[in-house]
């Protein structure tokens, strides 16, 4: 009887791809701050409220928390919402817009 790991196929190793980002103005304050360096995973497997992520919208890469999420969508917002450009001011939006999710610093 072979183990699981003698299937006689080589493991391929699993790259992680990151992405290292900075904070650019104020819409995550107090969390980040402006000019702070963030690290996030691309692809992340499972999204969740409450989690920071890279979005990418109008060719702009954003730092914000996603507040919600519905059938393969995310609304994200800015923890500062007196300075944030977010979904309320454009909607919901797909969950492949979500380029990263942050994993530090963590929060």
């Amino acid at each position: 009887m072979k183990s699981p790991e003698s299937s006689g196929k080589p493991k391929r190793p699993r790259l992680r791809l990151f992405i290292i980002r900075r904070v650019s103005g104020a819409s995550m304050l107090p969390s980040l701050m402006p000019g702070q360096v963030v690290i996030g995973v691309r692809r992340p497997k499972r999204l969740r409220p409450g989690q920071i992520v890279i979005i990418s919208h109008d060719g702009l890469e954003k730092v914000k928390r996603i507040q919600g999420m519905r059938s393969n969508q995310v609304f994200v917002q800015g923890d500062n919402r007196a300075k944030s450009t977010d979904s309320r001011s454009f909607g919901w939006l797909p969950a492949a817009a979500v380029q990263a999710r942050v994993i530090w610093p963590r929060r």
